[in-house]
């Protein structure tokens, strides 16, 4: 494991480590190769590995690591949130990611309770051990991708662009009508999710609310999960609305307070992504070096030529930025209200971009083999290109960043 800088990590904290980092390295990464080799995505979500796999996650709390101990949750403070998350991550990043988002409506839940949501989505979401109450994140619509995301640009009051999933209320309920894209993280196999709409088109995408859904009332239909290149584990896919009906106490936020949680969900996401994809990296790292050591060319080491030893040099010098970044930013934004959203997407920007070019760097240091399924290199490789669209394309989350500076 690496060195932590960190002098003033307590003897729980590094405990925390090193069990998450057991649990990543016998459970999860096992898990995501073997889910990686099945070829039809309709298979991978039957699998007994990836519920068994699941099963044990929720066992151990790693679902409830964004609720505070007063709901149920494991309470943990966001340096330890960080720790906990770069180990997922270095295990698996595609679970990781399932992990996170499945949680999310038990945590915005959490951000703005009343009796219904407590009674009926955050304490069964806390008390379940066995992978029953699975959350999704319901944002990507067909036609809107980072810029649902866009908070503080001209073109997210404009009223020409208007999200595609609408709700308007009806007594004491909301009917919810519209499609959300094949990106739903969770999609295929979530029973609840979190669900960002337009409830008064006339401000644009700036009209809209929150709400939780849960997957199986009637007029919820989901698609088939989609099949793509990387993080193959963490399922996604469409899910339609036709006329859903929820209770009024399941809509969290109405225009009024829309865009204050839309930054929530920015640097809550994006914070996370960067801790995610630091664990990755020095997945990629690690391999390399065990591998350079191991492998001879040219009759010595590859470790033994300078060229080796400058990449691999240049790869840890990234990663330990990465992880300084990425903590600060959690530790931040994790405590402060209103966050400080352009930090978070400078984490997930550059933490995602490190992760690829050091999962990059790995292909090409195992050469041919860097190709190959024998080693889990090109895997992470997958993995890390997904992550710079995924949570926000980097290159539009950087022209919202900008407005926020």
């Amino acid at each position: 494991m690496y060195t932590d800088l960190n002098i003033e990590l307590t003897r729980e904290q590094n405990m925390i480590k090193e069990e998450t980092h057991k649990f990543a390295k016998e459970i999860l990464r096992p898990a995501s190769i073997e889910l990686d080799k099945i070829c039809n995505p309709e298979d991978m979500i039957k699998s007994p590995i990836l519920w068994d796999t699941l099963k044990k996650a929720y066992e151990l709390g790693y679902h409830t690591l964004l609720i505070p101990d007063t709901w149920g949750g494991l309470g943990l403070d966001p340096l330890e949130t960080h720790i906990v998350f770069e180990e997922l991550g270095w295990g698996s990043v595609d679970f990781a990611v399932c992990l996170g988002v499945a949680c999310f409506p038990a945590f915005f839940a959490s951000l703005v309770p009343n009796e219904r949501l407590v009674e009926d989505i955050l304490m069964p979401f806390c008390e379940d051990k066995d992978a029953e109450f699975i959350g999704c994140w319901a944002i990507t619509e067909p036609d809107h991708g980072t810029d649902t995301l866009c908070v503080g640009t001209p073109e997210f009051k404009d009223p020409k662009i208007v999200g595609q999933c609408r709700a308007k209320l009806d007594g004491d309920q909301w009917i919810i009508s519209g499609q959300k894209s094949a990106w739903v993280s969770n999609g295929t196999i979530a029973t609840h999710a979190l669900v960002y709409l337009t409830i008064d088109p006339s401000m644009g995408m700036a009209g809209g609310g929150i709400c939780v859904v849960p997957l199986d009332l009637p007029g919820v239909k989901k698609g088939a999960p989609l099949n793509k290149l990387g993080q193959r584990a963490l399922n996604q896919g469409e899910i339609f609305f036709d006329n859903v009906r929820i209770p009024r106490d399941f809509m969290l936020v109405e225009p009024d307070s829309y865009e204050g949680l839309l930054d929530i969900t920015l640097a809550t996401a994006n914070a996370g992504m960067g801790a995610f994809f630091t664990g990755l990296a020095r997945a990629a790292y690690e391999e390399a070096l065990s591998y350079a050591k191991t492998r001879v060319q040219g009759g010595k080491l590859l470790f033994d030529h300078e060229i080796i030893k400058h990449k691999l040099f240049n790869m840890f010098m990234k990663i330990e930025a990465a992880r300084s970044l990425s903590r600060s930013v959690m530790v931040y934004n994790y405590n402060n209200t209103p966050p400080k959203v352009e930090y978070s997407i400078a984490s997930k920007v550059f933490c995602t971009n490190v992760a690829f070019e050091v999962a990059s760097e790995a292909v090409q240091i195992f050469g041919g083999y860097g190709l190959s399924k024998e080693y889990p290199v090109e895997k992470f490789f997958r993995d890390a290109r997904a992550a710079m669209i995924e949570d926000g394309a980097n290159d539009s989350l950087m022209i919202t960043a900008s407005y926020h500076l």
